[in-house]
Order: C-alpha cells, then sequence, then structure tokens
C-alpha cells in the first residue's frame, strides 16, 4: 500500500488520556484482561490498547517462521487486511474475518486489527494497490463491502473481542495533495474529489463500524513526508473532519488516526531536528526536509494530533504509529550527527531514514524492522503497530496479469527515475517484487537483517519483558526552580538502558542512570512526578508511585519585572499572504523568569472579522517545541489593532540578563488572502532587533512591558 508526498512546487508558502499513560508493555506480553460477555456489558474503552492481547494472524505467522531467523518475530501482531470484498468470507491463500475472530478466542486474544481497505476508485494516485470497484460503485461498498464486515462484528459471540479498524489508507490524504494542482496530482483523484466518494465512504465506514460498542475506528493520516508542510496539516485536519462528519457519521465514531501506514518513516530522528541549524541556516532548507515542519512520525503524530483537536476532534484522541519497516538499522544506520559542512551533508550523513526520497514508498531497499508493538509509548500515542505485516509486497516491479485489481505502478520498478510526488528520484525499490500483498520473502529477510531495534543482542527481537517499575522514588533537594529526584534501580530480563521522568504526568526528560534534576520550575509551587523504566527492545514499564516536590520560595529580585520585547522585520513586503514577525524576550531583570507564566503579544489587522489563522514557529533558538502560538481577536478593534498575535512557551526558566533567542514567526489566514500590514500596530521596518513598545509582555496575565494599542 503506498504512501506519498505532495509535489514540491505547491508546499512553499488536551491532556493525554491517564489510563493510556500508565501502561508501556508491549502487546505480546499483556496479559488478559477480564472481557465482557455481551457488546452492552462495558463503555468503550479510551484506548483499547490498554489490558490487550493482540490476535496473531497464523497466515502471517506460518509464513513469517518459515523464513530463516523468521521465528524471531513471528508472535508479533499484525492488522488483517480486508482489502477486496472476498478477503471477507476468505480466499484459498488466506481465511475470512470470521475465521480470524475465531482464531483470536482460541489464542485467548482480546484485540484484533483490521484494515477496512476497499473505497470506490481505491488509491487514485497509484495503480499497485488500485481496488476492485469503480469511482461511482459507492452503494456496492456499502451494501457488498462494510455492511457484511459490520454485521459479522455484531454477532454476539465476538462481543469479548476489541476490534480495530484502520480505515481507508491513502484515501483522504489524496483529496488533499493529488486531487489538482500539483505535478503529482491526478484524473483520477480529481475525479474522487468531485463525487464526494471517498469521504462518503469513509463516514459510511464510521458510522456502522463506530456504532459498535467493541469496535475502535482510527482513520489514516499518512505521513509526515506526504502531510506535514504548512499548506498540507491544517487542510488535512478539515479533510478529515469533514470525512467525519459526512453520511452520518460524527467525530465520536473516531477513537484516533494511525500515521506511517505501510511506510518507512522513521519513528523518530535522534540525530537531525528541524530546529537545528548549521553555520547560521535552518536544516528545514535542506533538499531532505525541504521546508517540511517535521521530519519524523512521532512529532508529525503530535502536530497533526493538535491540528485535529483544533478542528473539533475530542481532546482526548490517540495516535498510532506503525513501525513495521522503519528501523532502518544495519551498517548504514547512522551513530551520530552528520558534518556540518552544509545543511544537506548534516542532515544526509545523521538522518536513520536511508531513502533516496521521503516520497518513496514502494519495497523499499536497506529498510529494515522497527520498534516492537507497544502500548502507550509516548505521551498521545496509543500504541506502536505494525499494520504492514512484514514481508508483504507494496506492489510489483513489472506488469503482473491478476484478477486482484492491482495494476503495475512504477515507483514498484527499480529503474523508474521518479515523478512529481518523489522529485523525479530513481525509486529505491527492490527488484523482482510481487503484487501487492503477496509474500515478498526478499523484502522479509532484508526487514529481519536490518531491523532496529536489532533481532540479536540487547535488543532481543522475541524479548516482550518489560522492566521492573522503578521503586523508593524520592524528592532530594529543591531550589525555588528545581527538584532532584532519585530512585532505585530496576531489572530487565535483557537490560534497562534508561528512565523517563514524568511531572504531573507530562514527560519533561530523560535519564540513565537513577537521578534527575528538574528545572526550570515555578517558586512556592508543587509538582507530582512519576518513573518509568525503558530496555533497548522498546519495552517500558509501568510508572512508579507518584511523589510531590514543593518548591522554595523565590529569593527576592523580582525574577519578572525586567521582561522586555524585542523585535526585527523579517518580511518586507506589507501585501503579502504573511506576517512574519522575528521576536526576542529579553530579562533585564534580577531573577529568572518562569517562562510557563509569560506571554508575548503581536498586534495587527487581519482586514477581515471572519478570517481564520494558522501560526507556525519556523524557528526558534529554545526549540520550536517549547513556544506555542495563537491568535485572538480584538473586540472592540483598535487602531491599528483587530487581532494579536500571542506567543507563550510550554516550560523552561530565562535567567537574569539572558534572552530567548530568534524566535521566527508567522501567521497565515486560513484561505491564504493576502494582509494589509501598512497600517499595523506591532509592525516596525526595522530588520535588527531592537526594543519594542508596541510588542507587549505579560506575566500571569499581567503587563509588565510595552503599550498596548
Amino acid at each position: 500500500m503506498p504512501s506519498r508526498r505532495p509535489d514540491s512546487t505547491v508546499r512553499r508558502s488536551g491532556p493525554k488520556r491517564t489510563a493510556a499513560l500508565a501502561v508501556g508493555a508491549l502487546l505480546g506480553a499483556l496479559s488478559v484482561a477480564a472481557l465482557p460477555t455481551t457488546a452492552t456489558a462495558a463503555a468503550k474503552l479510551d484506548n483499547p490498547y490498554v489490558g490487550a492481547k493482540a490476535y496473531v494472524n497464523p497466515d502471517w505467522s506460518a509464513k513469517a517462521a518459515a523464513e530463516p531467523g523468521g521465528s524471531a518475530i513471528s508472535d508479533q501482531p499484525t492488522f488483517v487486511w480486508l482489502d477486496r470484498m472476498a478477503a471477507i468470507q476468505g480466499t484459498a491463500d488466506a481465511r475470512g474475518l470470521k475465521a480470524h475472530l475465531d482464531a483470536a478466542k482460541a489464542q485467548g486474544a482480546n484485540l484484533v486489527q483490521l484494515v477496512i481497505y476497499d473505497l470506490p476508485g481505491r488509491d487514485c494516485a497509484a495503480l499497485a494497490s488500485n481496488g476492485e470497484l469503480g469511482p461511482d460503485d459507492l452503494a456496492t461498498y456499502q451494501s457488498d463491502y462494510i455492511d457484511p464486515i459490520a454485521a459479522i462484528l455484531a454477532d454476539p459471540a465476538y462481543a469479548s473481542l476489541r476490534i480495530v479498524n484502520l480505515i481507508e489508507p491513502d484515501s483522504l490524504p489524496n483529496l488533499v495533495t493529488n486531487a489538482g494542482g500539483t505535478a503529482g496530482s491526478t484524473t483520477q483523484c480529481a475525479t474522487m474529489k468531485a463525487n464526494g466518494n471517498y469521504e462518503k465512504g469513509v463516514g459510511y465506514a464510521l458510522r456502522k463500524l463506530g456504532a459498535l460498542p467493541n469496535a475502535y475506528n482510527y482513520i489514516d493520516a499518512g505521513h509526515h513526508g506526504w502531510l506535514g508542510w504548512d499548506s498540507n496539516l491544517t487542510p488535512s485536519a478539515q479533510e478529515f473532519k469533514k470525512a467525519a462528519t459526512t453520511n452520518g457519521a460524527t467525530v465520536n465514531d473516531v477513537t484516533g488516526f494511525i500515521v506511517n501506514t505501510a511506510n518507512y518513516s522513521a519513528t523518530k530522528e535522534p540525530y537531525v531536528k528541524v530546529t537545528d541549524t548549521v553555520n547560521g541556516q535552518t536544516v528545514r532548507q535542506s533538499k531532505w526536509i525541504d521546508w517540511n515542519q517535521y521530519d519524523d512520525e512521532s512529532s508529525y503524530a503530535q502536530g497533526l494530533r493538535t491540528a485535529l483537536v483544533a478542528q473539533g476532534f475530542d481532546a482526548g484522541i490517540g495516535m498510532l504509529i506503525d513501525t513495521s519497516r522503519n528501523g532502518w538499522g544495519g551498517s548504514a544506520r547512522p551513530t551520530g550527527p552528520g558534518p556540518t559542512t552544509s545543511v544537506d551533508a548534516y542532515v544526509d550523513g545523521g538522518r536513520i531514514d536511508r531513502r533516496i526520497h521521503a516520497g518513496n514508498w514502494c519495497n523499499q531497499s536497506g529498510a529494515g524492522l522497527g520498534e516492537r508493538p507497544a502500548t502507550a509509548p509516548d505521551t498521545g500515542i496509543d500504541a506502536y503497530v505494525w499494520a504492514k505485516p512484514p514481508g508483504e509486497s507494496d506492489g510489483a516491479s513489472q506488469a503482473v496479469d491478476n484478477d486482484e485489481g492491482k495494476g503495475f505502478d512504477r515507483m514498484c520498478d527499480p529503474t523508474y527515475t521518479g515523478n512529481g510526488r518523489n522529485g523525479n528520484n530513481l525509486t529505491g525499490a527492490l527488484p523482482n517484487s510481487p503484487l501487492a500483498g503477496h509474500w515478498f520473502s526478499a523484502q522479509f529477510r532484508q526487514l529481519l537483517a536490518n531491523a532496529n531495534p536489532p533481532l540479536n543482542g540487547s535488543g532481543g527481537g522475541g524479548d516482550t519483558q518489560a522492566p521492573t517499575v522503578p521503586g523508593g522514588l524520592a524528592v532530594g533537594s529543591t531550589t525555588s526552580s528545581s527538584a532532584t529526584l532519585s530512585w532505585s534501580a530496576s531489572t530487565d530480563n535483557t537490560a534497562v538502558t534508561g528512565y523517563d521522568v514524568y511531572r504531573d504526568g507530562t514527560k519533561v526528560g530523560s535519564a540513565t542512570t537513577t537521578s534527575y534534576t528538574d528545572s526550570g520550575l515555578a517558586a512556592s509551587s508543587t509538582y507530582t512526578y512519576t518513573v518509568k523504566a525503558k530496555d533497548a527492545a522498546g519495552n517500558v514499564s509501568a510508572s512508579s508511585t507518584a511523589v510531590s516536590a514543593t518548591t522554595k520560595a523565590s529569593g527576592g529580585g523580582g525574577g519578572t519585572s525586567g521582561l522586555k520585547a524585542q523585535y526585527k522585520n523579517n518580511d518586507s513586503s506589507t501585501g503579502d499572504n504573511g506576517i512574519r514577525p522575528g521576536l526576542k524576550l529579553v530579562n533585564g531583570g534580577s531573577g529568572a523568569a518562569d517562562l510557563s507564566k509569560v506571554t508575548i503579544r503581536y498586534w495587527f489587522t487581519g482586514e477581515s472579522s471572519s478570517a481564520g489563522y494558522q501560526t507556525f514557529c519556523d524557528w526558534a533558538q529554545l526549540g520550536c517545541s517549547t513556544v506555542k502560538t495563537s491568535v485572538s481577536a480584538v473586540s472592540p478593534s483598535r487602531t491599528g489593532a483587530d487581532h494579536y498575535l500571542e506567543v507563550g512557551f510550554t516550560s523552561g526558566s530565562l535567567a537574569a540578563g539572558a534572552d530567548s533567542g530568534d524566535l521566527q514567526l508567522r501567521m497565515a489566514k486560513s484561505d491564504w488572502s493576502n494582509f494589509d500590514e501598512s497600517n499595523d500596530y506591532s509592525r516596525g521596518a526595522g530588520t535588527s532587533y531592537a526594543d519594542a513598545a508596541k510588542v507587549t509582555v505579560y506575566v500571569s496575565g499581567t503587563l509588565v512591558w510595552g503599550t498596548e494599542p
């Protein structure tokens, strides 16, 4: 199943559920929870993966175990792909849905993962996984595909099973990027956007399956190399909202979203961050990142989650990440940052994802197994999953006659020099590949060899045992802005590799020893801490017993009294579609400032009382992850301002005499229409930082610098 990126010419311009956060063991190690005996016995869970034992597909498991070394992972849970109507009843090569559910019960499993994948005009921007239904066959999709699936799942015999449905990979993202106006667009995608049958089909599937009390729907949301650009992220969230409220569906039918389905993007890039700079240049301008806001799936999942909540999805929605083929281990895996001779050398030398181009999606050469399936591995992430069963082909490397509706896509041909969706690069595909979904032995063996975590040594491919819970968590010394913690070491069947520290339920740092100092805190404030242990295979312990720490009172000096704002103009045009202020916060006081209590306002006119706004942090010395931005209306409007951009900070402390460094910010209207900045209150002409009295600063809501309009 392909995943793609947009053409390069078009992109220039609430707390997670606590029950989910308390669990970090791999799926294979989870015990069976007390299961309801009827479909109405229990309300839906916040995170269906918590307390779950996931089903291992015997059809896939047998193929995996038959490969040399394959038994190391043949016990891992993978998704079952219902990619045509015949798959519901079963084929000569694979059991049907009812047989899978019966097998799950026989295994003692209580969670089954399904891919719902047979939309009319399916995969409109590719040929390798085209479907059996034509663009106008919506009624057949509903009556002959979704309805039979829903009927089987509604059988009371399966009420004890939690059913996770991955809803229609590739469909909605294609409507955002490939349905007109880009070099990668196709007439097929334009047709599906015009007739609305992707949205109607997804809405119908959400409504029918969401009505089942034991079913949990996750909508496919592409990957960072497809939708991570500014011009794609918010439109994607809007498209997902539209589909989730079409054909009788509501946002309540959506448990969450999944990213990286059947793709190869790294879960986390440890050596390359989009906030990095090389010789004063942001790495976002490198050829690989190409001005994307994200360079891995974890950051993309979090950014998309925020955008989805802003569109009206529940603040507790969870994300899944497909880690089945994104480990990129082996000898080619970097062990540190790249050289600093240029942004391209730095990014290419340090990135884990070793593809030729982030738009390459078919049977990638050099790929390896990624993190093993795991529950609640990070804040906001319900699970790492293996949505694409390792060893199943993405598509044939040459034309193959078949009765499955699957065509030949040249992105699966290793000799093809590409198209607008991969920057006209070689595809990086493996040779001699079979049809999509068919077993590809050479690919499976490569994935084993390049697995990361590895399948031998400390990584242990069969390792599903979590470390013991850290004990004896205690507070040592405290200051007015820090707290020092210590705890007893955990044990593991292989080795404990580190500990994650959580403050008030949010991860604030990691340690490789049994102590940690949390800084940047507010004086005379109480915080609650827990710690989790982790090992090399990605297993994570449950949380330690919580402790509370209270910081000391401030030593005086009025730490925030000397704050002021500085400004520089990053855009000479007063009439384009973006406002680009450069801001800097300076602490001229005698004590440290708690950044979590500080906000800055840049005042401007929007020229339209009904306009919506998008905000972006292009670069920040503190890191854009610590900067939060929003736009608020001023009512009644004032001279030179009917809105303001508010800039805040998630955490941190600004020492006396220090400054925040450069904050490169940007705003745009939701419809990307032009601004008229000529009369904006806070706008100045200076291109170097200088004190700005028309940019106001607040501490806990009280004005401490500048003059409001």
